[in-house]
């Protein structure tokens, strides 16, 4: 079977030092990530128009669907490449990345072709402006040229997460967040392109990442390296890796879907409100990044182990790490909680927005943790294998539950507090869901069962 070990192994050592050290990179690249979209909004909203942010905006929900999606692939790839290098295996090792990037093709080519097609029809049936359509267009259209480069480079992330590998996926980060901010300035300041300025410095951008990351995999000499040739339909793998990506990506995507249905509740209690709320919700992203950086790092790190055959230690890992998230939550919510009025006025200096923007905070804050223990725990179960079980919690708990929260409240109460009221209690179905699976530990007599199979047809095939 050719095992070997390479790489940056999580299977033993220090379980503390080790997913720090892995999670900071991410919450880095998370952060940086977020700064190369605002570049692109405030570029456009200072040097073109409000009627190109508004374009901006009105693609933005397409986007993070689409990309929530794939990511949530590359997270159930991840853990399946994680499992295998934990594991030693080299032959399913280099079949499961090389399988992976023959899905991203595949995806990528279907996406763009879709995308740059379907763009005005997708544009009209969310009813955007007709002042705001053409350039919507425009940039979606461009955008999605450019998407099949972005896929490439979140999945070569991913084969490089599940070896240990979280600061390369950082340094091509810094340097593509670079190249989209210069040019973004030099097509739109400079050259006056506008929108599609803004636009073309992303894809740029985008396939610079692309390329950066598919060098590094060519490059490799380790068991995770890329060949071309080897990129090719392997039946099986396929159905492993989608077995975990699709029930992820499923999740997010619909999760967004539920996120832009509550944007049309808030929308009822006017400009003011909205303006809360979306102030609220710039704060919400940057409070969310430790939690999300942690729950990457517990993919990988249980992956390898459970790869390893280490079952303890995995479950060791997803502990210290709830330990971890909860700390980093506490830090950052103190801090909101204190100086909550400062960090909303960033956002507006309107007393009426920045008094509802901090009482949605102030609501939402004492319950903020049991969010970041659902993502700990979907992690683990990913990392486990076990995708479908988070999905339905979140899902059933995130869209299902909480559309129906909304639709009873908000008939039975006209407060806007009834409306932020669903997302904790939301948070808490899904914890507990989850957190009760992950404890009745049906998933662990699956994995031994699943582990013996191979195990027998191993020593078959020998």
């Amino acid at each position: 079977m050719g095992k070997v070990k390479q790489g940056n192994a999580m299977t033993e050592g220090n379980m503390v030092q080790q997913i720090v050290l892995f999670t900071i990179p991410l919450l880095l690249g998370n952060l940086l990530q977020q700064l190369y979209n605002t570049a692109d909004v405030v570029v456009v909203g200072q040097f073109v128009s409000s009627a190109a942010l508004a374009a901006v905006g009105s693609s933005s929900s397409i986007i993070n669907m689409l990309v929530g999606f794939f990511m949530g692939v590359s997270t159930g790839a991840s853990a399946i490449i994680s499992q295998f290098f934990g594991a030693g295996d080299m032959r399913k090792m280099r079949h499961a990345v090389h399988t992976t990037l023959f899905i991203t093709i595949v995806i990528g080519i279907f996406s763009t072709f879709f995308g740059v097609l379907a763009s005005p029809t997708i544009l009209h049936l969310m009813q955007t402006p007709e002042e705001v359509v053409q350039e919507a267009v425009i940039y979606l259209r461009i955008y999605f040229l450019g998407i099949g480069a972005l896929m490439i480079y979140n999945m070569g992330s991913a084969i490089l997460r599940a070896v240990g590998d979280s600061k390369r996926p950082l340094y091509f980060l810094v340097v593509t967040s670079v190249i989209n901010v210069v040019l973004d300035v030099v097509f739109v300041v400079v050259f006056h392109l506008g929108i599609a300025g803004v636009a073309w410095a992303t894809l740029i951008a985008q396939v610079v990442s692309a390329v950066l990351v598919m060098v590094v995999l060519y490059r490799s000499h380790e068991m995770f390296g890329l060949h071309l040739k080897g990129i090719r339909y392997d039946g099986p793998m396929v159905g492993r890796i989608l077995q975990v990506g699709l029930p992820s990506g499923f999740q997010q995507s619909v999760t967004a879907i539920s996120n832009v249905m509550v944007q049309y509740y808030v929308n009822a209690f006017g400009t003011a409100v909205i303006a809360g709320f979306s102030a609220y919700l710039k704060i919400d992203t940057f409070l969310l990044m430790p939690m999300q950086s942690i729950s990457l790092a517990v993919v990988t790190f249980v992956g390898q182990n459970v790869g390893a055959g280490q079952i303890d230690r995995a479950k060791k890992g997803v502990g210290i790490s709830a330990v971890l998230g909860l700390i980093t939550n506490g830090v950052c919510c103190i801090g909101l909680w204190f100086f909550g009025d400062q960090v909303v006025g960033i956002f507006s200096s309107d007393p009426e927005v920045m008094a509802y923007g901090v009482e949605i905070m102030k609501i939402m804050l004492p319950l903020y943790f049991l969010l970041g223990l659902t993502l700990i725990y979907a992690g683990a179960m990913r990392g486990f294998g076990e995708a479908v079980p988070p999905m339905l919690a979140m899902t059933g708990s995130f869209v299902v539950l909480r559309q129906i929260f909304l639709f009873v409240g908000t008939h039975l109460f006209q407060s806007m507090d009834v409306i932020i009221f669903g997302y904790p209690i939301t948070w808490f179905a899904s914890f507990v869901t989850l957190y009760g699976y992950y404890r009745l530990g049906h998933w662990e007599k699956r994995h031994f069962w699943n582990r013996k199979q191979q195990q027998d047809q191993s020593l078959s095939a020998q």
